[in-house]
């Protein structure tokens, strides 16, 4: 029997755990988020972090557990980003024909913002009462399309602690009175 060298396993181990090491296609909450056309846009960033990575990272946390437990929920994290090189208003169409195929597919919009130059999608894919994954689309002015696919066990909860963690602003919501 021949002797299986230590490279050699080193290589087996990192081909067969190599799937832990992107975002899952075969996830619940995994979103099959279309190009947006070579002639208009130019992908800047493309990154996939799938669960084995996320689970590395959370055991890096040092005392956060609000922060542990987000990553340790999460399956995979995948991230475009786009400059628009072309038609600026052809790409918003194509995030709303994107946002269509994915409600039709049955992912639930919770969030849609449109101004003059600019757009913003939310959408989440649920089973029963739980949160399987999460879209969030934005085009920035004639400049910049970022798409973020966030899938695992997303519990709004965690969502609070981890703005207030990164600094992030909450925008001040006017309520209408109802005189």
């Amino acid at each position: 029997m021949r002797r299986i060298t230590l490279p050699v396993l080193l290589l087996m181990a990192l081909l067969l755990g190599a799937c832990g090491f992107t975002a899952p296609r075969s996830d619940e909450g995994f979103a099959d988020l279309d190009s947006l056309g070579m002639f208009d846009t130019d992908r800047t960033l493309a990154l996939s972090i799938g669960p084995t990575v996320l689970r590395f990272a959370a055991s890096h946390v040092d005392n956060d557990p609000e922060a542990e437990a987000l990553l340790r929920g999460l399956d995979g994290v995948r991230v475009r980003v786009y400059e628009i090189t072309g038609d600026p208003v052809r790409v918003g169409e194509k995030l709303e024909r994107m946002s269509t195929r994915l409600q039709a597919q049955g992912w639930e919009p919770i969030m849609l913002v449109r101004d003059e130059h600019e757009q913003a999608h939310m959408l989440m894919k649920t089973r029963g009462e739980q949160i399987m994954g999460m879209v969030v689309m934005v085009s920035d002015s004639s400049e910049e399309v970022v798409l973020v696919n966030i899938m695992g066990d997303l519990r709004p909860e965690m969502f609070g602690e981890a703005m207030v963690a990164l600094s992030v602003d909450t925008p001040e919501v006017e309520v209408a009175s109802a005189n």
